[in-house]
Order: structure tokens, then sequence, then C-alpha cells
């Protein structure tokens, strides 16, 4: 029978959570009750309790509590259940985990939720999930359900919200099963709509070889899910051809994802090719969003929600400086490409952003701070045309065969 641990904080959500427990075994599953409360002790009593959970991660309970200070509790209590919830799956104690809360009991659930292997059931029924929930989720596969009300005791829409989230976690663990394929090494790359011709054509050619490729939307969110993946040991290489998200971070636009883009590859130590796709763009929403201080620059209507704005000379060297620093620090075969003829479509010559200056500085700055022994193949082509996409499926082929041959020497 599989189990949904249940975790929260008993002492302030108790009857909620006990509902909720209530409702999952109904629905013919045993629940793991789990207590990460700081506050007054709970009435009910948990299968693991508050004590359990801080032990294991040799915190001192009684002296956190002394200090009274709610946001240090609720920090120790966020990272000790990071550290039991894996423990958990790696004794084959969990097949799932369901919460409900604030914003203090989202905030720990979501911490150890993201402790979690992607595809691992993981959901949260917050009073937060209507709004911007980017830093509760963190590139991880958290479903997050609205709650409607405040979680502060049971009525009738509340009880409809816990029993349909309850049975929301039920269909994840019923449906987490091994996909056809699951046994070909898995393929990672970024794309973006103005480089899908490439990917596309690269995945192919991987695929054809054998491989999984899975494709992440480059718009922040996917950067870091990506990163994730790349992180959990579940990839063999990595096709990062497009790295807007830095265009986004280092002048400020929306679709970051954050300083640590472009780090997980280096840390796995997995086979990498690195191209900067869409380097040339910087996303910002509706046009009256776009700070006052880019008025002058170059933009183009993506449609009525997005304005790209075309990255400068300036922002160009700096970005193939930051690409090079985060490639020198990988460990396994990478190999870095460069079209020169534009690096997204709105890049190419005849289009909007096509500015060789602004392209030669990025390449200027790559070229000075990249390792000598990286490969860095220029190619004076689009990149989306077919044969650049066919050079960088090729290049991550063979960096993955020469990480194979060091592994078995």
């Amino acid at each position: 029978m599989p189990i949904i641990a249940v975790l929260g904080t008993w002492d302030t959500k108790g009857e909620e959570l006990a509902f909720a427990a209530g409702e999952i075994r109904r629905l013919g599953h045993t629940a793991l009750t789990i207590d990460v409360g700081t506050g007054d002790p709970s009435k009910f009593t948990t299968d693991i309790s508050r004590e359990a959970v801080v032990g294991a991660a040799g915190i001192d309970l009684p002296a956190l509590l002394a200090r009274q200070d709610r946001g240090e509790c609720v920090t120790a209590m966020a990272n000790a259940a990071a550290a039991l919830l894996p423990q958990l799956l790696k004794e084959n104690r969990i097949d799932g985990v369901f919460s409900l809360g604030g914003g203090g009991g989202t905030a720990i659930a979501t911490t150890a939720m993201r402790a979690l292997p992607l595809g691992f059931p993981k959901l949260m029924l917050s009073t937060l999930a209507a709004g911007n929930t980017a830093h509760y989720l963190g590139g991880r596969d958290i479903v997050m359900f609205p709650s409607l009300l405040d979680l502060a005791g049971l009525n009738r829409i509340t009880r409809r919200s816990i029993r349909q989230a309850a049975g929301a976690i039920a269909g994840m663990v019923n449906q987490r099963t091994e996909e056809v394929g699951g046994d070909r090494p898995v393929i990672v790359a970024s794309m973006f709509g103005n480089t899908t011709k490439c990917v596309t054509e690269a995945r192919a050619i991987l695929e054809a070889a054998g491989y999984e490729v899975l494709v992440f939307h480059a718009t922040g969110a996917g950067g870091k899910t990506m990163e994730g993946m790349i992180e959990s040991g579940m990839v063999a290489g990595v096709l990062d051809i497009t790295t807007t998200e830095w265009a986004d971070e280092l002048v400020g636009g929306i679709l970051t994802a954050g300083p640590t883009r472009l780090d997980a590859a280096g840390i796995a130590g997995v086979p990498a090719v690195v191209v900067p796709g869409c380097l040339d763009m910087v996303n910002f929403g509706e046009p009256q969003t776009v700070p006052a201080k880019y008025a002058s620059r170059t933009f183009y209507k993506h449609n009525p929600q997005v304005t790209l704005m075309r990255t400068n000379a300036e922002e160009s060297a700096e970005l193939g400086r930051i690409l090079a620093t985060k490639v020198n620090n990988y460990r396994a075969p990478v190999a870095v490409l460069f079209p020169t003829k534009g690096l997204s479509v709105l890049g190419e010559p005849g289009q909007p952003f096509h500015d060789p200056t602004a392209d030669a500085a990025l390449l200027d700055g790559l070229k000075a701070t990249l390792r000598a022994d990286v490969p860095l193949v220029v190619r004076d082509l689009p990149i989306n045309d077919p044969a650049f996409a066919k050079e960088c499926a090729e290049a991550l082929l063979a960096n993955i065969r020469l990480a194979s041959a060091a592994a078995i020497a």
C-alpha cells in the first residue's frame, strides 16, 4: 500500500492535517504523519514527532524554542525536514508527500519538498498558491494547490479543498510508474522559440543515437528545473544551446534563472556543449514595464505581453566572460560553439537584432576568459542552420564518449 507523508505544523493546522490524513487513508493509501510545528505542543500524536525531525538534524529543539525567534524556528525546521524526507525516501518509507499551511507552513514544507528528486509526487495546499510561487518551487515539480480560504478550521470550503488536494496526491502516487523508453540515457537541452530549429535538429540526431532528450524552455523556471535535473544525477549529457537566461540575470529582465544557472553541469561532472543562444535579447513585459533607462535601446515586440531588448556590446562582452567563467568550472568534457551569423532568429542578417559589433564583443569576452583546454568552435553560420545544429549534437556525443572512456580508464 503506497505511503504518503502528511507533513505540517500540527500545532496550528492539526485539525486540517488530520482531516487530510483521513482522506488519504479513505482513498486506500497509508498516511505517515510528520510534525514540523514549532509552537505549543500539538494535541495530535504523529508518527514522526517534531523532536524526531530536528533530532535527526542535530538541532537542540528546547534551545531553539527558548530563543522565541519564529523566523529562526521556521528556517531550522525547514532544513531539518529537508534532511528527513530524502532519508525516508531512501528507506522506501514514502511514495509521496502532502502538506498544507500558510506562510510558515508553506516555507517549511516546500523547502523539504525541494530536497526530493524530480518525478517524486509532491503537493502543497497553500494560502499562497495564487501569488508568485517561484521561490517556493525553486525549479522543482511541486504542485501548489490554492486553499481559497485561510486554513483556519474546517468548513464547507476548506473540507472541499483538502479533499481535492488529497485526491490529487493520491492520483499522483498511483500514476508514478516508469515510462516506456525509460531505460534510455537522458540528455537535457535548453530552448527558446528563437532556437527551436537548432534544438529540434540536434534532438533528432541525439535520439537516433539512442538518447532520450528532455527539452526545457529557457524562461527562468525552465532553466532552474533543468539545473535541478542535472544535479539529480539522472543526466548523461547537457545540450545548453539557449543560455539566454543569463542576459536577463545581468541586465534585469524578467526571465532570469538566477546566478547559479550553468553551475549544475560543473558540479555534477556531466559532459556538455554550451552555446550563447539568445544572449542577444533580454525579456521584459509589456512596453510600459521596460525601465526608462533603456528608452534609447533597440526593441522587438514579441507579443503583447513580452518586449525583447537587444543586448549592447558592453553587456555582451560581460556575458561572454560570465559564460566562460561558468564553463571553466566544468570537470567533464565540454565544448563551446559560437555561431557568428546570429545567436537567434532575430539576430540573423537583416533581422532587428542583427548587431555584429555586439556579437563580436561577446566572442571576445569568451576568448579572453575561457580555459585554454576548452574547445571554442566558431562557425560562420546562424544558430538555426542545420549544419550548426548537427555540429552541436556531434560535439556532445563526442564529449559523452570521452567521459565514458575516462571513467573506464
